[in-house]
């Protein structure tokens, strides 16, 4: 990162008892959750839902940047599934994701272009390259 970085956003949250039985409180009260263990019983989500929710949504924005940088429309019911593994190997625990991209009514070419452009902008993505196994398929 540059010193020239200019600081958008800091989000802020507060959180206790980890994903079991636990609770997370953003600063601006907007999200408060309760938290669960990961494939297990609980009334809350885990941090594994909370991380594909958020890198979707992230990318969901990317691709809309890339539309408009192409001067296209980004179609209405482009959607993103986004599925986050928990993976535990050889004791050491780790993430794996696929993001399965949905753009109906895009020729094939352009819609590759912009899940591409997406992948090398979002913010998401660049924190996880070269970390874990990731998979972006337009489907």
């Amino acid at each position: 990162m540059t010193p020239a970085a200019e600081l958008l956003h800091t989000a802020r949250t507060h959180t206790r008892g980890g994903r079991h039985d636990g609770l997370s409180r953003s600063s601006d009260g907007r999200l408060d959750v309760r938290l669960s263990p990961s494939g297990g019983a609980g009334i809350g989500t885990n941090p594994e839902q909370l991380f594909a929710a958020g890198w979707s949504a992230c990318f969901e924005d990317a691709m809309e940047m890339a539309a408009r940088e192409r001067k296209i429309v980004l179609p209405r019911k482009s959607a993103i599934d986004t599925e986050i593994d928990l993976l535990l190997d050889e004791g050491t625990y780790a993430l794996r994701a696929r993001l399965n991209v949905s753009l109906p009514g895009l020729d094939r070419e352009t819609a590759q272009g912009m899940v591409a452009e997406a992948h090398q902008t979002c913010p998401y993505s660049k924190a996880v390259r070269g970390n874990i196994d990731v998979t972006v398929a337009l489907v």
